[in-house]
């Protein structure tokens, strides 16, 4: 029998709205019992038996909340993940975990001082193209890997009015915002890198934080390139993939966001798939014969996040994104930050 995971959500903006509110309402291992609104009653529509509080404080010492979903601001995220975990609450952290490595290794060691479950909302681990992208270079088809590349690109010209993530230091801005994500996927793919060099520029008028990256990460005998800009009007190619005997491009974008924006809830049949005409092209040599072959696309699924998480708390399980991963990724965003700053590639 299911015993349901008593959960409160530290905030019900976007990311409550969008990911987790829609990913815990369909989940039978999970009861939302709190959500902290400040002002508004949001979330009501789709929890309308949680109590929405006022303050964190009321999450805090509440006794009956056993998982606190901390996904506010990227500044909060730090020192209210370390309040939680203090108060022996299991914690979910949206990405990035922190603004520094350090802050993080500090969550880390005390989640186990504490025993508790402690993990990151990576959810694009489970984009259906990345799930894609995994099989194809286990399977290898192309031979020794000569490079990767991966894009995140999207087009605004104008500057968004009231958030967070448009104004702000160093750790705004997309490095730490979608840069968090790719970098994560080549960390699940490759591990830690060897060296990074990183480019970030302002491209769009009046913009005050980086809306643009250029990364490359230096493996063993093949790099991982990671681009992003907010002025790519007509988007190429999401994923490239180099071999010595072959290519594989994959474009469009998983459509599990505008879905869940659009108010679809991730229980829906064929949830996360997408028309043949999105799936990549495979190009290799096999006998000496040229092959085209178009690689099916996985089905994405958010799902698997907060299943892992039910599993882990209750079962005991082993975390799909363990917190000392977390902390690697932001070991690589701090030598990019480093890399531009200093105009130089930086050894790991």
């Amino acid at each position: 029998m299911i015993s349901p995971i008593k959960t409160a959500i530290a905030s019900f903006g976007m990311s409550g709205q969008v990911f987790h509110g829609p990913l815990l309402k369909i989940n039978n291992g999970f009861k939302v019992v709190s959500v902290w609104e400040r002002s508004k009653t949001i979330s009501k529509k789709i929890f309308p038996d949680a109590q929405i509080v006022r303050s964190y404080e009321q999450i805090l010492n509440n006794a009956e909340i056993e998982l606190v979903i901390v996904n506010t601001p990227d500044e909060f995220h730090f020192e209210m993940a370390k309040q939680a975990i203090s108060a022996g609450k299991h914690v979910v952290v949206e990405k990035p975990l922190a603004h520094k490595s350090n802050q993080a290794t500090e969550l880390v060691q005390l989640a186990k001082e504490k025993g508790i479950v402690f993990t990151v909302f990576q959810n694009r681990r489970w984009d259906n193209d990345f799930r894609t992208v995994q099989k194809v270079i286990n399977e290898a088809k192309f031979g020794r890997l000569i490079e990767f590349e991966s894009h995140f690109d999207r087009y605004r010209t104008f500057i968004a009015p009231d958030t967070w993530k448009e104004e702000g230091d160093e750790f705004s801005g997309v490095l730490y915002n979608l840069g968090s994500h790719m970098i994560d996927q080549a960390y699940v793919l490759f591990g830690m890198p060897k060296a990074v060099t990183a480019h970030l520029r302002i491209v769009r008028n009046a913009g005050v934080v980086n809306d643009y990256y250029d990364i490359r990460l230096e493996y063993n005998g093949f790099a991982a390139l990671m681009k992003c800009s907010y002025l790519v009007k007509e988007p190429g190619p999401r994923y490239i993939i180099h071999g010595e005997y072959g290519t594989f491009y994959k474009s469009g974008m998983d459509p599990q966001e505008e879905l869940l924006k659009a108010g679809h809830l991730p229980d829906e049949e064929n949830w996360g798939t997408e028309p043949m005409e999105n799936w990549g092209t495979m190009f290799y040599e096999e006998d000496g014969e040229d092959v085209e072959e178009l690689i099916e696309t996985l089905p994405g699924d958010y799902n698997i996040f907060y299943n892992n998480v039910y599993e882990c708390i209750r079962n005991g399980a082993e975390l799909l994104v363990k917190p000392e991963e977390a902390v690697d990724v932001l070991l690589i965003l701090e030598a990019c930050l480093l890399s531009n700053n200093e105009k130089r590639t930086i050894d790991l």
